[in-house]
């Protein structure tokens, strides 16, 4: 079947209501980690304990050390009634970000919304894709973040359905962000999901096996949660994020003389594939890498630089799946089925999946 015929449907499954994650569990390492080698297509099962002592022993790990921003924020219109505004980025204006509004359809340009004595928001322009701009006038807060850290709450995904007082009490604050998200990384929407299992037990396990570990940032957006709705994937819009990538990462991905490059999670992937395929244009810049990501990645693409990966269970017709399936058999199809029938056994086993789910590792 040529790529250009790939339907979007051979990306769905059924999952019970009951195995998508509501909460972490209480410690991060504790997590099910279901291990495929694609050497012999073999699947195992273990516990994210282990991890330090399945991976190769000479793997370099990439991971996005992005933090995840108080992004939902909760208002009142100037006319009456609720506004739900989700920070997605900032524009190149001061004080303006584009948005996701909830209810949309009832906020039109220049209307306002408030919350008294911290700000007023004007709806400057709607985006074909259902995006707002958005111009906050603030009282008490010096940029738009500093407001989303003070009145702000997690942007937990959609399918953990929570109450907001539940959300709003919730340790989320803590275990919706990786241990190693930098403060001077702040930019994500959503959590980069793989790095919730590391704990810092898991760490000093990877140091003493003299494991290299390089940081890189994706701020990642909301489009990681949008769903493949064309009949034909290759007609599905990739939505764009940006990255960083020190100097020092750029050069051991493309090192030749260098050990498994094992990405910790899809985001990382998203980065480190993008920079290769620019690489292959461009000079090795001086310092870091900058640019957006709005690589698609599916059956039967290859892989440039990623040679092992951590991930959790995704969602139906996301692209993600899309790009998990092609991990699993680069240049062909087949990953399509293997991937089904890994869910399958997952979902036997009673793996957790989603955000607060348990992990994959593909070697």
């Amino acid at each position: 079947m040529p790529a250009n015929t790939l339907k979007s449907s051979l990306f769905n499954y059924d999952l019970p209501e009951n195995l998508i994650a509501q909460y972490p569990l209480q410690n991060r390492d504790e997590s099910k980690l279901l291990v495929v080698n694609r050497n012999n297509k073999s699947v195992s099962h273990h516990t994210f304990k282990e991890f330090p002592k399945l991976i190769p022993t000479e793997s370099i790990l990439f991971r996005n050390n992005v933090s995840v921003i108080k992004a939902r924020i909760f208002a009142q219109k100037i006319s009456g009634g609720r506004v739900e505004c989700l920070l997605l980025r900032p524009t190149n204006s001061n004080n303006e970000w584009w948005c996701l509004l909830k209810p949309g359809k009832k906020l039109t340009v220049e209307n306002q919304f408030q919350v008294k004595g911290e700000f007023i928001a004007t709806v400057m322009e709607k985006s074909t894709n259902g995006e707002y701009r958005i111009k906050f006038n603030l009282f008490n807060s010096n940029s738009v973040l500093d407001l989303s850290e003070k009145i702000g709450e997690t942007p937990l995904p959609p399918y953990i359905k929570r109450s907001h007082s539940d959300s709003k009490n919730s340790k989320d604050i803590v275990r919706y962000q990786t241990i190693y998200a930098s403060d001077d990384c702040k930019g994500a929407v959503a959590a980069p999901t793989a790095g919730l299992h590391f704990s810092n037990k898991i760490f000093d396990e990877l140091i003493e096996q003299n494991i290299k570990i390089h940081d890189l940032t994706l701020n990642v957006g909301a489009g990681t949660f949008r769903p493949v709705k064309t009949e034909n994937i290759e007609n599905h819009l990739m939505h764009k994020e940006t990255y960083n990538i020190p100097h020092e990462a750029c050069n051991a991905l493309l090192s030749k003389n260098t050990g498994t490059k094992l990405a910790i999670g899809t985001t990382t992937v998203r980065a480190i594939e993008d920079f290769a395929l620019k690489f292959e244009k461009k000079i090795l810049p001086e310092a870091n890498f900058n640019s957006d990501a709005n690589v698609f990645i599916y059956p039967p693409e290859k892989f440039k630089v990623t040679d092992a990966l951590l991930t959790n269970f995704h969602l139906p017709y996301s692209t993600l799946l899309c790009m998990v399936a092609a991990f699993l058999s680069p240049g062909d199809l087949e990953g399509i089925d293997w991937l089904k029938e890994i869910y399958r056994i997952a979902i036997e086993k009673k793996y957790r999946f989603y955000s607060y789910g348990d992990a994959m590792l593909i070697l």
